[in-house]
């Protein structure tokens, strides 16, 4: 008899769908990126005596008509609402449904109501003893690793299943490649400790380069997002160093798109550093503000010696060759009514030719969250809104109404002077939005 699983990549409002005036203001392609790897890597875990099945609700029908032996649906918290209406839908048709990633790690009493079990942190270690559950009718409300999973023994995730979604309208240019789990810092809006745990567990380097070489015969380049990478004298960052050289032997046949970084690393690199980076090929640093000590305090207009940082950081990364494509996050708690003249007067001045801009958002699991729910300033728990591009808090010195108006303005304001900006080729001119 077979036996079917079908994974479920539920759909969720970006900036664009909330604001679609931005389309109007922002002279730039819209980057729809692939989803993220918890449900290549099941798959790939995946016994070979079940049949496997990939749907991306943003894309295509999720098959409500043909359900599946078990439904396995990953999501985080701006797709939580559609992941819980989906499994609700499934079950009523029969199958049994199993949730996992980061909203059910962090909300599991709401998650639970809508599922049969619920996978809580990594999923690796316990996806086979699930499925094999599923199938005898004993399936647990609860499953966790009870250990930290050997990232050295993982498999390579099965991106072909979400590359064999493409089509027309749909079509990535790079897909993420994972180097590490975990992180021992306590950002304020991150949920990774939370939900990967504090320890930072390093790939080996052979791993990463296998992933860049799968999609490269896709066709694909690679994003690198973990700014773990940089983090001076660790093991991770002295494996990145290497998986850069491994890069840099082969030449033009592997690309990488971009590679995350805040402002304090980039301060923090070597001439060496930069250097490999350089050789293997990285052109763009996707460069995250508003989580870091400098440019937290870089556009509160007190704290100059933060904003001669956040110039040195910019000009830093230009001087070595790699642009700087930032994104500003505001609301925070130092954050007036003349934050984001300032952030455009930065921006100017610091000669950015791309910027994308998000609302301060406290995601369930992040130090955020948990602060200001115990302060009464969560204006209410509609997870379709928590995306970046909503008010969903009050702040701490002005109106949730003037935090929109003014996130708004920063999309108007910078991109009014860089009309020339859709003139350029296609990756050229993408950004998030």
């Amino acid at each position: 008899m077979s036996r079917r699983v079908r994974f479920v990549y539920p759909r969720f409002s970006r900036h664009a769908d909330v604001h679609p005036e931005l389309r109007e203001t922002v002279p730039c392609n819209e980057y729809f990126g692939g989803p993220s790897l918890g449900i290549a890597y099941r798959a790939a875990m995946t016994p070979a005596d079940w049949q496997i099945d990939f749907r991306d609700d943003r894309v295509e029908d999720v098959g409500l008509e043909d359900p599946p032996d078990v439904v396995a649906i990953s999501s985080f918290t701006p797709a939580a609402t559609r992941a819980m209406e989906l499994a609700d839908s499934f079950r009523a048709r029969g199958s049994k449904v199993v949730m996992g990633g980061i909203f059910p790690t962090t909300c599991p009493v709401e998650a639970g109501r809508h599922a049969d079990a619920l996978v809580l942190g990594e999923g690796e270690g316990v996806w086979t003893r699930v499925l094999a559950d599923a199938w005898s009718n004993t399936l647990q409300p609860i499953y966790r690793s009870g250990c930290p999973v050997d990232i050295e023994s993982l498999p390579l995730p099965r991106v072909d299943l979400y590359i064999g979604k493409e089509n027309g309208s749909y079509c990535p240019d790079d897909y993420p490649v994972q180097l590490s789990r975990g992180c021992m810092l306590n950002c304020s809006s991150c949920a990774i400790p939370a939900v990967l745990g504090r320890t930072l567990r390093t790939a080996p380097v052979s791993h990463g380069l296998r992933q860049i070489q799968q999609l490269e015969e896709y066709g694909k380049m690679a994003c690198l997002t973990e700014d773990t990478s940089f983090f001076p004298g660790s093991r991770q960052q002295r494996a990145f160093g290497e998986l850069l050289d491994a890069i840099g032997d082969r030449g033009a046949r592997m690309r990488v798109s971009y590679v995350g970084i805040s402002m304090p690393l980039i301060l923090a690199q070597t001439p060496e550093l930069f250097a490999r980076l350089r050789r293997a090929g990285i052109t763009m640093f996707y460069l995250v503000g508003g989580f870091d000590p400098i440019t937290r305090g870089a556009f509160t207009g007190r704290d100059t010696k933060s904003l001669k940082r956040a110039h040195d950081a910019v000009r830093r990364a230009m001087d070595e060759g790699i642009e700087p494509y930032t994104s500003f996050l505001v609301g925070n708690e130092e954050d007036d009514e003349g934050v984001f003249e300032r952030i455009l007067e930065f921006a100017d001045r610091a000669g950015l030719k791309k910027a994308e801009f998000a609302i301060r958002t406290p995601y369930p699991g992040t130090p955020d969250h948990d602060v200001l729910l115990r302060s009464g300033r969560l204006l209410h728990t509609d997870w379709a809104r928590y995306n970046d591009a909503n008010v969903v808090f009050r702040p701490a010195r002005m109106t949730p109404e003037r935090l929109l108006r003014g996130y708004l303005e920063l999309w108007r304001g910078f991109y009014r002077s860089r009309a020339g900006l859709a003139d350029l080729d296609a990756r050229a001119r993408t950004i998030q939005f």
